[in-house]
């Protein structure tokens, strides 16, 4: 009812500057500028006006102020409703009334009016699209694993967050481009590489039963066992990276080998996952690029020189200090590699908006990198944005790569998939769900985005995997079931639930009941929520949401007869608002990567 609701912030800007006129004082209210409240009880009234804005303007006491404007806004709808291209809606019978309640001015909407009007936005038009950021180009970079190990839980936050941002971006009308930095080279690969070069003896995947990516993830797992034992191990790792720098041909083989079993099993995890990219970039090749900008930078003074040769940049005036940005030896360090790829990346899809899901430990590192770009000219570099996410781990405490605690993606899955199946024999569900297995991976990724999208990304998490499969409460699976309990209502239905729209055979403007008007209520909040998430990039928003529509649902499910409603035509008003729901469940679950299950 956003819509409605800017019509009376309008309508009572309008009585307000008529006031103002009327008692020669200086100044004027803009709609925007216009307080709008929800009242503390639901008989108060749907819309609460403060008048104590307007008491100084005015100089007169809230209730009088509150009792003139109410008399205005019964009078008719006035320039400013019709300026907002909704007369109609401030009018006094069509869309609400308003009546002055000491120093409030209250609306109480037409209910039926108002639930045809939802209904029709919601079931005829395709919800949750607010056009917020229509046209804006967006490039979202997420996920940013390396190629000596397989995706883990922190990734999964990661990787959701990121699509589910993406997503939400895209709903309110921006172009939208994701993009995957592969962090393939370093000292950190070759260690794996030596590890399979000493102990590997020619093995593959496929001839142990291994998924790729674990398989190049085991032998990370090795090599640090191998350096406790043999202090050399370290010395035999940086020869190989030397030798691969040189372009070593034996080398290079290793090289792209253990690389490319490691990314087919990360594509792999993306897939199951539903989380997808645009284009992938890889640091092996990128990784030189922001050198010659850094030195373009020393030649016009923005940059400058050590004593000990290596170039510098001071930050201080911005409480950053001062950062190497290439090292003495003339090589580069890891923001200068940012700062190339930054401008490659602008180069190659000019973006608006640049958002890097990174967590919180990388919170300086922006700073710095956004900073320099301002330096080095870049219009762009303003709309830079670090989404910073908090550490997530599992009541066992925290996981380390190198000592294979480390809790993989796919054996996560794999866990929360058994325990839903497990939960689907126990209530003698198969039959019902026709393919047991498809229903229990399902839930197990609604159960995991659902909690690892539940939070603020700010916020360090603990993953608590029983928790997040509970069919009761705030998590994935009751939404999920919501949406199946939903859809086996509308199975019964005497019309089918597809092809139905808001319209006068509907009958929704018999829709005036409390559990009915709460459940519109929520219904009518999507657009704002799905914006409101695009603002903040917070896709909690957006679950916060499914989960006041699911419990609103509920309410109205228990209160409200549906098909054995008084009459048809209530029957079938029930109907199309449990239609217009589904809708919008399945929408919102999709925002945010929930599979949507017909059956549960």
């Amino acid at each position: 009812m956003l819509d409605l609701k800017e019509a009376w912030k309008s309508r009572v800007a309008s009585a307000v500057n008529d006031l103002v006129k009327e008692s020669n004082a200086d100044g004027a209210v803009a709609p925007g500028g216009v307080v709008a409240e929800l009242p503390p009880r639901p008989d108060m009234g749907d819309l609460g006006f403060p008048m104590f804005p307007y008491a100084k303007l005015l100089r007169r006491s809230p209730p009088a102020i509150a009792a003139a404007v109410a008399e205005r806004l019964a009078a008719g709808p006035g320039d400013a409703a019709s300026a907002a291209g909704n007369a109609e809606a401030g009018s006094g019978g069509a869309f609400g009334t308003a009546a002055a309640e000491g120093p409030y001015v209250n609306v109480r909407y037409d209910r039926g009016k108002a639930a045809a009007r939802v209904l029709g936005r919601v079931l005829d038009t395709p919800p949750g699209r607010p056009e917020t950021l229509k046209g804006v180009r967006i490039m979202v970079e997420f996920s940013s694993p390396n190629t000596n190990k397989p995706l883990h839980l922190g990734h999964l936050r990661n990787d959701i967050l990121g699509e589910s941002v993406s997503r939400i971006l895209a709903a309110c009308g921006a172009r939208v481009r994701k993009v995957c930095v592969i962090n393939d080279r370093g000292i950190h690969i070759c260690k794996s590489m030596l590890a399979y070069q000493e102990q590997g003896g020619g093995k593959t995947p496929e001839s142990e039963g291994i998924k790729s990516d674990r398989f190049v993830g085991n032998y990370y797992v090795a090599y640090n066992d191998m350096a406790r034992a043999d202090a050399d191990a370290e010395n035999r790792a940086r020869e190989l990276l030397r030798l691969w720098e040189a372009g070593d041909e034996a080398v290079t083989a290793l090289w792209k080998k253990m690389n490319a079993w490691t990314v087919e099993g990360m594509k792999a995890t993306y897939r199951r996952t539903g989380v997808s990219f645009d284009q992938y970039y890889f640091e092996s090749e990128t990784y030189r690029k922001g050198r010659e900008e850094i030195l373009r930078g020393l030649e016009k003074g923005i940059f400058y020189k050590a004593p000990d040769g290596a170039v510098m940049v001071d930050l201080e005036a911005e409480n950053l200090g001062k950062k190497v940005l290439l090292r003495s030896d003339g090589t580069s360090i890891y923001i200068t590699q940012d700062i190339g790829l930054a401008i490659y990346r602008n180069r190659d899809w000019p973006f608006d908006r640049l958002v890097y899901v990174v967590g919180s430990e990388q919170q300086y590192h922006f700073r710095v990198l956004f900073s320099i770009l301002e330096k080095l000219g870049f219009p762009w570099a303003k709309n830079l944005f670090h989404l910073s996410y908090g550490m997530v781990n599992l009541p066992e405490g925290k996981m380390k790569s190198r000592e294979g605690t480390v809790v993989d993606a796919d054996d996560l899955i794999d866990s929360l998939r058994d325990m839903a199946l497990e939960e689907i024999r126990e209530k003698e569900r198969e039959e019902a769900v026709e393919n047991p297995g498809e229903t229990a991976e399902k839930i197990a990724l609604g159960a995991l985005h659902y909690y690892l999208l539940s939070v603020s990304p700010g916020k360090d998490m603990l993953f608590n995997p029983g928790e997040s499969l509970s069919f009761n409460g705030n998590t994935g699976p009751y939404i999920q079931y919501m949406g199946a309990r939903i859809s086996a209502l509308l199975r019964g239905a005497p019309s089918p639930a597809e092809t139905a729209v808001a319209g006068p055979g509907n009958h929704a403007e018999l829709l005036t009941g409390d559990p009915e008007w709460e459940l519109l209520k929520v219904l009518a909040d999507y657009d704002a929520a799905v914006a409101a998430a695009a603002e903040g990039m917070d896709p909690s928003l957006v679950g916060t949401y499914l989960y006041s529509l699911s419990r609103a649902f509920s309410r109205f499910y228990h209160d409200c007869p549906i098909l054995q409603a008084e009459t048809s035509a209530l029957s079938e008003a029930r109907l199309t608002l449990a239609r217009g729901v589904l809708r919008v469940l399945k929408d919102a679950l999709d925002l945010i990567g929930i599979p949507f299950l017909e059956t549960m």
